[in-house]
Formats: C-alpha cells, structure tokens, sequence
C-alpha cells in the first residue's frame, strides 16, 4: 500500500532549517579571516587566537557528541534537535557584543557543540521516520541546505560589515525553532520507551496509513525489531565487545577518519587564505566566494537525488578517487610555485587553477563521502547501541577535526602548502581502497535488513577451481559459531 510521506517530507524540511543555520555558522571563517587580515572589523584578535579559535571549533564538537549520548535517549529525537540550537544562539549573541578575538573562541566552541548534537541525532532521526526507499534522499535535505548555509554567508560576506552578518547569522536558528515546534518524535522512540499509543498515533502521522490492518501489521514489525535490539546490553563496553558490531565500528571510523583527512573542512575555512597564496588575480576574488558557495549548494542538491537511485557506494568510491586526483592536482601547483620558484610572470596566467581544483574537490567531496558519511552510521548500528555509537562517532569527529585544524598550520610552515594536499590526496585515495573492499550498500534496505546484512562474513575465499569455499571473519558470538569459521565448505 502506498503511503503518504507529506508528514515525512516537512519534517525534514523543518529539521533542515538547522542546518541551513549551522552551515551559516562553519562558512563564518571564510570571509570573516579576511575581515580580519585586512583590519575590516573593530575586533581585535592575533593569529594564534585565530588558529586557537579554529581550534576549538572540534573541541566543542568532540564535548556536544558526547553529550548527545545522554541527551538522546533521555528526552527523545524530537526535543534534542530542538535544544540544540539554544548554543548555536548563545554563541551568536556573544559574537554580536564583542570586540576581543579570545571571546570568539567560546562563540566558535558554543556553534560547534551545537552541531555536534544536531548532527549526531539527526542521522537518528531521519532514519527512524523516513520510508527505505527516502531515507537516504530525506537525509541529504539536510546538506543541501547546510551548504545553501555556506552559500548565503560566503556569497554576502565579504560585502556587508562584520556586525551585519553576525545579526543576518542570529536570525535563522530562531527562524528553525518556530518552524520546527510541531515536528513529530519517532515511533521507535516510542516503541523502545513502551509508549505504544503514542508509537502508534506518529506511525499513522508519519506514513499517512488510514487502513488499520496495515497500520498494525507495521507498527508490529517496527516493534518485534526493536524489542530484539533492546533485548541486548547498550553500554560502551557492549559496543566495542559485541562481534555482532564490529563490522559497523570498522566501516564508520573508517569512512570518518578518511573523510576529515582529505582536508575539505580545512580547506573551506582557508580557502580566501589559499586562493591568495595561490596569487588568483584580484578582480576574482569577490566571484570566487559567490560561485564557491553556489556550487556546494547546488551539487548537495545533486546528491540528494543521486543518493538513493545510484547508491551509496558508487558514490563513495568515485568521490575519494576524483577528489584524491584534485587534490593531488592542488599539491603541484603549489609545488610548482613555492618549491620549484617557476617565474611569477610564467605562473600568473594559470592562478585561477587552486580555484577550479577547490571546486572540483568541492563537488566530488558534496556528491560523495561528506553527505553520505553523516547519515550512514545511524543506518549501520542497531536501536540498542545507536545513540552511543553517533555520539562516539561524533568525538572521533571531533577529535581529528582538531588535530587537522591544528596541525594544518604547522605542517604548512615546515613543508610547505603543496605536502599539505599530497597529504589529503593519500588519505583521500585510501578512503576509495576502504570503501571498495569493506562497505556495504544500504540503498533500499530496511533498519533490520542491514543489520542481518552485517552479520555476514567479512570475506569469502574459494579456490581456483570455485570448489572450496572459506569463511572469514563472521561476526558471531557463540563460541560454536566462531568454530564455524575455520570449516571449508564443500560446494
């Protein structure tokens, strides 16, 4: 029976104005650093509190992940994406009042701690109201308008006063809350608090069900998987100790180690810094911003449709090999520049070329690894252990993020900005090697399919002749399934 997804729909729509209000927040640096640089804002601030600002920019990250933990199961989907916006406007009211570089730090830790929690429950969240066939296209709503977030600040940036664009960035997180006041919390929140009434009453609201027998046969399946789920431990040592989770560990903290080190949040917040390094001649400099932020805008779109007709792992795979072979492409021209000192009048013509491969990275990047990254944990992990398993997921976030922004700088000064991207382009390949061999796809499966999914073997082997077949790596916890994994089966 076909459902109606309205409800589905405007949902995340509503939830998407968040991130339209947090992606606002991450493009600040971009012309704010030149604001800075060129003494254009009457606050006063130092390099270093520069780099510490960016800084804690993971930090807060890495602290909001971890409080997502508690906060999600304890109040629900609904009320955490609601609060988490309450520090992304404490931390814009604070940049609003003041003039002291060191008092954007707590602006910067205050914006990313809220994202972090929106982040961490939103990937929950659509995974639990959206429909298997929407799930993926419903989560990347949420990108495409971090990006238009991108666009607005970056594209008007650079042309309205320090003040002006603080106050613009107030607006939008309020605007998010009164929109949002109405969404409605998940059945499986429900279900796994035993409030099936209400479980009921949001099932029928979310899938527009008005036969009853259909309404019943799925609210019963929801709730036969989350009573399996909830059956099992949910604690941190459950997490890393249950086989049952390895291969979701393994996938997740692969996927983000890879994607935070080919450098394109970095990259985002130096790119005014970059392009000038990279001498693009000056009359360019107002468009890059404009066609930077609309290309990022308008190739999330792109994903959102992509997502789940051609699948996930196409997409990871060419985005890592494409923006590997971009990034590699960066590295050479500034190889070329600082290193090799080609003659300026011989590399002038070809400025624009950092630009064009920024762009390129940002399309692959958008279509690719960094939209599908942030929605497929929550459809890899089980019910019982999902909340803990986003939020530890988010501090490992938060953790590289920091040592990315942090070392960025140094490693720059030592070897140069060319060692840089050649340091992001083996990352990057690495992450195609990854996601060919050991990710899975997901488009079109059901929560329980892919959990029955994972428990398969990580590899099969046969012999030359396809006669023997060997099992490796099953993620069994019996002792007699484990047993079974050094037997040949005989076709």
């Amino acid at each position: 029976m076909e459902s109606n997804r309205k409800v589905q729909y405007l949902a995340a729509f509503s939830v998407s104005l968040a991130f339209l209000a947090v992606g606002a927040c991450s493009a600040w640096p971009t012309p704010v650093l030149l604001k800075f640089h060129n003494n254009k804002t009457s606050v006063v601030i130092s390099n270093t509190e520069i780099s510490w600002m960016l800084g804690l920019n993971p930090i807060g990250f890495l602290i909001g992940s971890f409080t997502a933990r508690f906060v999600i199961d304890k109040f629900g989907r609904r009320y955490t994406l609601l609060a988490s916006m309450v520090p992304v406007v404490v931390g814009t009211v604070i940049a609003v009042s003041v003039t002291r570089g060191w008092m954007l730090m707590m602006t910067q830790f205050l914006w990313s701690f809220g994202t972090a929690i929106l982040c961490t429950v939103q990937g929950i969240y659509f995974a639990e109201i959206a429909d298997k066939d929407i799930r993926g296209t419903l989560s990347l709503s949420t990108r495409y308008m971090f990006n238009l977030g991108n666009l607005l600040v970056i594209g008007a940036g650079p042309f309205i006063t320090y003040q002006t664009l603080n106050l613009c960035l107030l607006f939008i997180p309020l605007t998010f809350l009164i929109a949002s006041f109405w969404i409605p919390e998940t059945p499986y929140y429900y279900l796994k608090e035993d409030r099936v009434n209400e479980a009921r009453k949001v099932l029928m609201q979310l899938r527009g069900i008005k036969d009853e027998k259909e309404l019943d046969s799925q609210l019963a399946l929801i709730e036969m998987n989350v009573k399996e789920d909830m059956t099992k431990s949910s604690s941190v040592k459950q997490l890393f100790s249950g086989a049952k989770y390895r291969k979701a560990i393994v996938i997740v903290s692969g996927l983000k180690i890879t994607s935070i080190f080919t450098g394109t949040v970095t990259i985002r917040q130096y790119f005014g810094r970059i392009l000038q390094e990279g001498r693009i001649p000056k009359e360019m400099e107002g468009t890059v911003f404009i066609v930077f932020g609309a290309v990022g805008f308008l190739t999330a779109i792109v994903a959102s449709v992509l997502v789940d007709r051609l699948g996930r792992r196409p997409l990871l795979i060419g985005s890592y090999i494409v923006t590997g072979v971009c990034l590699a492409a960066i590295g050479i021209y500034f190889f070329l520049q600082d290193a090799v000192l080609v003659d300026n009048a011989a590399m002038s013509p070809y400025g624009y070329l950092p630009f064009i491969g920024i762009l390129l990275v940002t399309v692959s990047s958008t279509i690719g690894f960094n939209s599908i990254v942030n929605f497929m944990p929550a459809e890899l992990f089980p019910l019982n252990v999902k909340a803990i398993a986003m939020s530890l997921n988010g501090i490992l976030s938060g953790v590289l993020g920091f040592a990315i922004a942090k070392s960025y700088q140094d490693i720059k000064d030592l070897c140069g900005i060319y060692t840089v991207f050649w340091i992001f382009t083996v990352f990057s390949c690495a992450g195609g090697v990854f996601c060919y061999y050991l990710v899975p796809e997901t488009k079109g499966k059901g929560l329980a399919e892919i959990q029955e999914m994972l428990q398969s073997p990580w590899l099969e082997l046969r012999t030359c002749d396809g006669t023997a077949k060997f099992k490796i790596g099953d993620n069994k916890d019996s002792e007699e399934e484990r047993a079974s994994l050094t037997e040949v089966t005989i076709i």
